[in-house]
Order: structure tokens, then C-alpha cells, then sequence
């Protein structure tokens, strides 16, 4: 099956292309859908471009490392040295991204949606909490401090 026989399925080819009075509707090269994900923010996605770079030149510099160790070259016994040096710096820019994203989650409130039994035993302390004010308001009667409501003002 061919992409436009793929993009037209369930419609005819001539009502795709073609209104009922002839004129040609141009089919639209780009369709915008809805992002299955949100953007990272700003500081986590530089920092993850960092960690990139500096991965993919610890992953050349790792490489030109071994390879100049298997000619016998010069340059094997430095760039073994700085390939080391450069996989310690790679690991902490990961360890970069971790941290400026929860940094982020913190300081920009995450929405947590609790869990249905959460909400559910919060509800039903809520309840037993509101019996027991109601049980202490019927033993008083409602009245402030244990006194009756004998009909005079009360006193400031």
C-alpha cells in the first residue's frame, strides 16, 4: 500500500482531490496533532543537550582511545587517560539532568493526582471527624463552653 493510498482510505479519490463544482482543494503536507507528552522545561532540556554532547565526545574520544591502542601509537597512553577522565564528567552531566529535574519538580509544584483509595480514606477520616464534632456539639447541647442558653445576653 502506498502512502497516498494510505492517507485517502475510506474516501474516494476523486472526492479527495476534487470538490462537487471541479475546483481542486490542495491537500495539506503537514497535519498537527496533540503531543502525546510535555515539553521538558527549559533546564532539564539543556541540560540533556549537554549530557549528549558530552557523551557522544566521550564516545569519539573512548574510540580514537582504542584504536590508536591497537596501531601502538603515541597517543593511546593520553587518550586512554582523558577517556577516563572524560567518562567520570559524562556520568555527573547525567547525573546533571536527574538532579535539575527534580529540582524542577520541586520547585514548580508537580500536579499529583492521589489514587482513588487515597482520596478514599481521606474522605472517610474527614467523616469520622466530622461525627465526632457533632457528637461533642449534641453532649454541650451547642452551646460555648457547656453552658445553656437560659434566655439571657451573653457577656463580652
Amino acid at each position: 500500500m502506498s502512502t497516498q493510498e494510505r492517507g485517502n482510505t475510506g474516501v474516494p479519490a476523486a472526492a479527495s482531490t476534487e470538490t462537487a463544482d471541479g475546483a481542486r482543494i490542495p491537500r495539506q503536507l503537514w497535519v498537527e496533532e496533540p503531543a502525546s507528552k510535555r515539553r521538558m522545561p527549559d533546564a532539564v532540556r539543556t541540560a540533556a543537550v549537554r549530557a549528549v554532547l558530552i557523551m557522544s565526545l566521550t564516545i569519539i574520544q573512548a574510540m580514537v582511545a582504542f584504536l590508536s591502542t591497537l596501531t601502538g601509537s603515541w597517543l593511546a597512553f593520553p587518550m586512554v587517560l582523558s577517556s577516563v577522565a572524560s567518562t567520570v564528567v559524562a556520568t555527573w552531566s547525567v547525573l546533571d539532568v536527574w538532579v535539575t529535574r527534580q529540582v524542577w519538580n520541586q520547585r514548580n509544584g508537580v500536579v499529583s493526582v492521589p489514587s482513588s483509595s487515597a482520596r478514599r480514606i481521606r474522605r472517610e477520616r474527614r467523616r469520622s471527624r466530622r461525627a465526632e464534632r457533632a457528637a461533642e456539639r449534641d453532649g454541650t447541647g451547642g452551646a460555648i463552653g457547656g453552658r445553656r442558653n437560659t434566655g439571657d445576653l451573653s457577656r463580652a
